[in-house]
């Protein structure tokens, strides 16, 4: 027990709010780009566009690198270095992934307006809900991944200097 165990569940609390405020934002986003049509009007397009923008900016982006942040102080905190935790850090990098996917639609859809044509919200949307679904089931379950066939040189330490 360390002198920082008292702040774990509020560090949890936290991170599953900020992942959480993300996830949700993650869900919206495509939703509201694929309101962009040619159909509706500049001036509701705008509106679309800044609610989007803003919505990117100053309220997904944050609290990804918030769910982020709180989430590495947690494995650190904990000592969480289970195979199935990097199984889960791959799918949050999957999920980071499809975050600056979104960024890059929102700012192509900006900068060409009324050229680019939105995609729709269901593959992100998908995409989104395995991923998160993927992270739960790993989160909860904590299966045992030992005997997954990992090649010998990313399951031992390797002992060389870093680069730095």
């Amino acid at each position: 027990m360390t002198g920082l165990d008292p702040i774990i569940p509020h560090l949890k609390a936290l991170h599953v709010g900020f992942v959480s405020l993300w996830m949700a934002g993650l869900l919206a986003l495509p939703a509201m780009l694929a309101r962009h049509e040619r159909a509706i009007g500049r001036a509701d397009s705008q509106r679309i566009r800044r609610a989007t923008h803003y919505g990117y900016v100053w309220a997904v982006t944050p609290a990804a690198a918030l769910a982020v942040a709180t989430g590495l102080a947690l494995i650190f905190l904990r000592e969480v270095f289970e195979p199935w935790m990097f199984a889960k850090l791959v799918l949050v990098a999957s999920l980071v992934g499809l975050h600056a996917w979104v960024g890059h639609t929102l700012v192509a859809v900006a900068e060409t307006e009324g050229k680019h044509i939105p995609p729709s919200p269901t593959l992100p949307n998908i995409l989104l809900l395995v991923g998160a679904a993927g992270v739960l089931v790993l989160v909860l379950l904590k299966p045992d991944l030992r005997d997954l066939p990992i090649p010998e040189g990313l399951s031992q330490p390797v002992g060389g200097d870093l680069p730095f």
